[in-house]
């Protein structure tokens, strides 16, 4: 079993039954024992950033939205910081552009605040000179899965996910605030789950399985530290399409391999890219190679490398906690008085 072939697997999906370690080593040929110790070794050094349920956002009734400001470049840490505060804060990137402070924010669907008065009060908070709220009006492609053994080929299917309906319970969310956590290595991971919710081990599976078939839970893996894991060159590339085929053009882009993350977003006042991909690779040589083939095939009018200069912030939320109501508290307060 090497770690190639084990990052791999948990990328895809780490298994739901009650000794899941015990069924990874049996797809690698390896030991229950091997198994998690290499996992904690692999999290001891941060190449394994998190194992938990990778929820969708919209379907749970938050809304959400890539976030862009323009900030004094003097204060840019101390703006970064404030808005790092916010719960509903996964990622905030400073970028090589003059909309230099990029993030994404959701709220929940009775936010006192709503998305975009976060976003105003957080524009006004850090003095932004311009500020873009650019939510998602496609989503072609949203899959961290690093190719940690190299064989991936330069394009791959999308497989579009089919969506059962299914009625949310108080068990569901119970299962939620559980699931969204990191999971601990050992022989029965999720033990201690289900003993807190007090139910039976077929319940709890059997639960998850409605929320993946109903389409809040996308799935249940495991996702990695990019640079840790080798993938040291990764950018936010934008490209200028034609509307009218925007959507064409976005399927396309979602093939490449590479491509983590694919959208189609709002065009701005001062902003022509309305196709934005996530790209990432082993190299500048490999990324600048990606983005090359990926503008001969798109016929984009234009595109622009957002490159990352800094990392502020890179988080899982947490959804259905009281953090934001928390958080948006003395802003309430401050309105009513």
């Amino acid at each position: 079993m090497t770690s190639g072939d084990f990052l791999a697997t948990l990328q895809e999906g780490f298994p739901l039954c009650e000794r899941p370690f015990l069924e990874l080593a049996n797809r690698l040929n390896a030991t229950e024992e091997e198994a998690i110790e290499l996992y904690s070794q692999l999290k001891e050094e941060k190449i394994i950033r998190q194992t938990s349920a990778i929820l969708d956002t919209k379907r749970l009734g938050y809304l959400s939205s890539l976030v862009a400001f323009e900030v004094d470049e003097a204060h840019i840490d101390d703006a970064a910081a404030l808005i790092s505060t916010h719960p509903g804060v996964s990622h905030n990137y400073k970028r090589a552009h003059s909309y230099n402070l990029w993030f994404t924010i959701a709220v929940p669907p009775d936010s006192a605040l709503g998305l975009e008065g976060t976003v105003a009060l957080l524009a006004q908070k850090v003095r932004a000179k311009r500020s873009m709220l650019l939510p998602t009006l496609k989503m072609f492609k949203i899959s961290v899965k690093l190719d940690t053994n190299k064989t991936k080929e330069l394009k791959e299917k999308v497989i579009k996910k089919e969506i059962v309906p299914i009625e949310l319970t108080s068990l569901h969310y119970q299962i939620i605030a559980q699931i969204q956590e990191d999971l601990t290595p050992c022989t029965e991971p999720y033990a201690e789950m289900i003993a807190h919710l007090g139910i039976d081990t077929a319940l709890f599976f059997e639960c998850i399985h409605d929320l993946s078939r109903g389409g809040y839970m996308r799935r249940y893996a495991t996702i990695l530290n990019h640079r840790n894991a080798g993938f040291v060159a990764n950018a936010m590339v934008v490209w200028d399409v034609d509307d009218e085929v925007g959507e064409e053009i976005g399927a396309k882009a979602a093939e490449f391999s590479a491509v983590s993350h694919c959208y189609l977003r709002p065009r701005f006042e001062g902003w022509d890219y309305n196709l934005f991909t996530m790209t990432h690779a082993s190299s500048l040589e490999e990324l600048e190679a990606v983005i090359d083939q990926m503008g001969k095939e798109l016929g984009a009018r234009d595109h622009f490398v957002l490159t990352s200069l800094h990392e502020y912030k890179k988080v899982r939320i947490k959804y259905f906690t009281p953090d934001t109501y928390a958080w948006e508290l003395p802003f309430r307060l401050g309105a009513a008085s």
